[in-house]
């Protein structure tokens, strides 16, 4: 799938989630991330993380994007790119929210300047993931 993403798409993800990571509400932790996903449908859809003095409240930019697009319908994604200061990696619950929608997906890690540090499947960042499929096979009581 990542031949269907061009490089003009990887600009616009990536400046995307460069730009919503100014609104990132980061009091506790000061590491501020912004996210973008791009849909199959063309829509791109951004998130920051949400810090909360109760920890476990957190959300992450990768969720609130990805959250973003399901409550407007969207159930398929191309790319989700992630920006930090350092080129940090999504976290494992995002990777999880991720897997539901598409193992598919190309994950583009991006640092601060927007520099591409790294470029993947999530298939391969969360290998052997919990998915549905799994559920089929426990007997129902």
């Amino acid at each position: 799938m990542s031949e269907k993403l061009t490089n003009e798409m990887r600009e616009q993800l990536i400046e995307a989630a460069k730009q919503a990571r100014q609104w990132a509400y980061a009091p506790y932790s000061h590491y501020q991330v912004g996210a973008a996903v791009l849909t199959v449908s063309g829509r791109l859809y951004d998130g920051i993380n949400i810090e909360n003095a109760a920890y476990p409240a957190t959300i992450c930019a990768e969720r609130v994007a990805i959250y973003k697009a399901v409550s407007e319908g969207e159930r398929q994604f191309l790319a989700l790119a992630v920006v930090t200061d350092n080129g940090g990696t999504p976290c494992g619950i995002c990777r999880q929210a991720l897997a539901e929608f598409g193992l598919e997906t190309i994950i583009l890690v991006a640092d601060g300047t927007g520099e591409i540090k790294l470029e993947t499947s999530l298939a391969d960042l969360l290998p052997l993931a919990f998915r549905a499929d799994k559920l089929d096979k426990i007997e129902k009581v």
